[in-house]
């Protein structure tokens, strides 16, 4: 009986050890889950802990380009988390940690979590037109390895030295303070920085470069108003946002060609000047790295970029619409983009006018949908059409638009000239 009983407490005891290994991760071992790519941004499960022992799961954003940690009202609430607010937003001690599958991630570095400040009704909107409660912001990602994966549609994190990264890769410079990035690169032969943000779904330069290379390259093309992936919050100016499809970039390692940058402010340039610590001329968005496995070797100063495939996407295959997403998750038209110098949708009483609600794209409604999703919606092959309910006041109409190609990809001037 007692051999018996020793027996049992041995298989108890061997039991309960396999379920504590399956239940963490070893220390200094990387984790791999899945992720969710929408308009170009990366999104994965978390799951913090509650106060009566539990965790609540929500879905995180992984943005490398903002150092400052957020997250929903709602979400700080169930965390029982003391929030105070201001004028314009809100903020909060932010919990210990988060964890990514088995993995514990630290927020003990970060000084407070900033809430936005929104109606009862969008407690849980931490971003119109995103399905999220909380970000990863650079200030957490800086203590880890972090392995982006694009084409697989993976997020791998883990202590440093844990992810062994492949691919080409380059030196970088890197707030110690807050871990943004910056990328030595070329622009016409002259040396410039740029930030590298997964975060952003298109990347951006300063407004004074950009003009000065659309004057010695006025072949390259250019369009006014943000659609398809520079349709980034809705913002009132992004009818104005100019586009670019900029040559040729030497990024780090790698060397990119066609790369559509909208232009920066010059006072916008001179906040993420201050913010980097460091002098840059703007910002490398996912829209040129969704081809890729993104490394991020914080303890090295390197990053890795290792090419999964080839498929160029065309953002600008698009329906030429300038939405804005609403916190109770409609879409609001801010404009209408050109075509050809003329609108490209009819514009007035019987087509579409700013401040109309688009409610859907065919059979299927727009609202509750993400920027990404409803962007795949107006999408397509040029010369297709789009059948759009729109509704101003309270009657709905439907509006015939048709896909445009809006920003080809630049000639070879190269070629060009040899010929």
């Amino acid at each position: 009986m007692r051999s018996l009983f020793a027996s049992c407490l041995v298989l108890l005891f061997c039991s309960f050890s396999v379920a504590q290994k399956k239940a963490s991760t070893p220390v200094g071992q990387a984790v791999t889950v899945p992720a969710t790519i929408d308009h170009n941004r990366v999104v994965i499960n978390v799951e913090l802990p509650l106060p009566d022992g539990s965790t609540q799961k929500v879905r995180a954003w992984v943005d490398n380009g903002t150092p400052e940690l957020e997250m929903s009202r709602r979400l700080a609430t169930v965390l029982g988390l003391s929030v105070s607010c201001g004028d314009s937003e809100c903020s909060a001690p932010p919990p210990p940690q988060l964890h990514v599958g088995a993995l514990a991630i630290s927020l003990a570095t970060v000084k407070e979590a900033k809430i936005p400040l929104k109606p009862v009704s969008a407690a849980a909107v931490l971003a119109p037109g995103m399905n999220v409660e909380i970000n990863l912001p650079s200030s957490v990602l800086r203590h880890y390895d972090v392995l982006v994966d694009f084409p697989d549609r993976k997020f791998s994190i883990g202590p440093p030295g844990s992810i062994h990264f492949n691919g080409v890769s380059g030196k970088v410079q890197i707030n110690a303070e807050n871990g943004l990035i910056q990328v030595p690169s070329q622009i016409e032969g002259k040396k410039y920085n740029l930030a590298l943000d997964v975060g952003a779904s298109i990347s951006f330069l300063s407004e004074e470069l950009l003009d000065k290379l659309t004057a010695a390259h006025p072949n390259w093309p250019h369009m006014t108003g943000a659609v398809g992936s520079a349709n980034m919050w809705g913002a009132k100016d992004e009818t104005k946002w100019k586009i670019v499809r900029v040559d040729r970039v030497p990024f780090g390692p790698l060397f990119l060609s066609n790369v559509p940058m909208v232009a920066l402010p010059k006072g916008t340039v001179e906040f993420f000047e201050k913010r980097a610590g460091m002098p840059t001329v703007g910002i490398l968005g996912a829209n040129m790295l969704v081809n890729y496995r993104v490394g991020l070797d914080y303890a090295d100063s390197t990053v890795y970029f290792d090419l999964g495939r080839t498929y160029r996407f065309p953002d600008f295959d698009v329906v030429g619409l300038i939405l804005r997403p609403e916190d109770d998750g409609g879409y609001t038209i801010l404009g209408v983009a050109d075509f050809e110098g003329k609108p490209s949708l009819t514009v007035g009483p019987d087509g579409v006018q700013p401040g109309d609600s688009l409610v859907a794209v065919g059979q299927i409604p727009v609202r509750g949908s993400t920027m990404g999703q409803v962007w795949s919606m107006l999408g397509g092959t040029p010369g297709q059409e789009r059948k759009l309910t729109i509704e101003r006041g309270e009657k709905q109409s439907v509006v015939v638009a048709t896909v445009r190609n809006f920003l080809p990809e630049a000639p070879d001037e190269t070629e060009r000239k040899r010929k």
